[in-house]
């Protein structure tokens, strides 16, 4: 599959590295050509990496995916195309934090709204998944990095939608029974606010090989 990945840090790259594992085609898009970072991971990923604007990777994926911190993404998806995404899955990874600067996290927006709403109130003809964002890049694509099973969070209005970001989930190694389908949208919500919580976990056992498991009561 062709995936234009939106986004050229940390979690892109990563995503991006193993798409490319995988035997899937990627375009890492930066606000320009001209990004080091994006050029010299597509010169080290081979023949199936490459590197490009916003627009070329928005314009080269069958599905794309956000990787953008979310105080940027909605800029970033503009440069990438409303017509580019248009009929197209967005698997959205950001999270809309803030940080001040004495240390402290917020988000924006927070509570009654997500940037997960956002995004597809603004891009109505793409279908948003929300997906991958409530854990670390290197355990995105390798769950194995936290023994037993753990669960990923995924919400969006359309079902096939949700069906083919589960089907490449399934590819990363996530079984399909912990993936947690919450519905809507709107509880993209619920998901970008467990990440302050993350950000105080991650200090507390010093580390980000670890995530959320659940037991429903018989």
């Amino acid at each position: 599959m062709r995936i234009g990945i939106i986004g050229t840090g940390t979690v892109g790259r990563t995503l991006a590295a193993k798409l490319v594992s995988l035997g899937h085609e990627v375009t890492l898009g930066s606000r320009t050509k001209e990004n080091a970072g994006a050029a010299e991971w597509a010169r080290q990923a081979g023949p199936y990496g490459h590197a490009g604007t916003f627009a070329d990777a928005a314009d080269f994926g069958e599905l794309v995916i956000n990787a953008t911190a979310g105080t940027v993404s909605l800029q970033a998806l503009r440069l990438a195309g409303a017509d580019r995404l248009a009929g197209k899955v967005l698997i959205d990874v950001s999270n809309p934090l803030v940080f001040a600067p004495d240390g402290e996290v917020s988000l924006d927006p927070v509570n009654t709204d997500s940037i997960g709403e956002r995004i597809q109130r603004e891009f109505p003809y793409t279908a948003v998944v929300k997906a991958l964002n409530t854990l670390s890049a290197p355990l995105m694509v390798d769950p194995g990095r936290v023994p037993g099973a753990h669960n990923l969070f995924i919400a969006g209005e359309d079902p096939e939608a949700k069906a083919r970001v589960r089907s490449l989930l399934e590819q990363f190694g996530w079984a399909d029974e912990v993936i947690v389908d919450l519905g809507g949208i709107a509880a993209a919500r619920s998901t970008e606010m467990l990440m302050p919580f993350w950000l105080n976990m991650m200090r507390h056992v010093g580390h980000t090989d670890f995530n959320y498991s659940f037991k429903i009561a018989e």
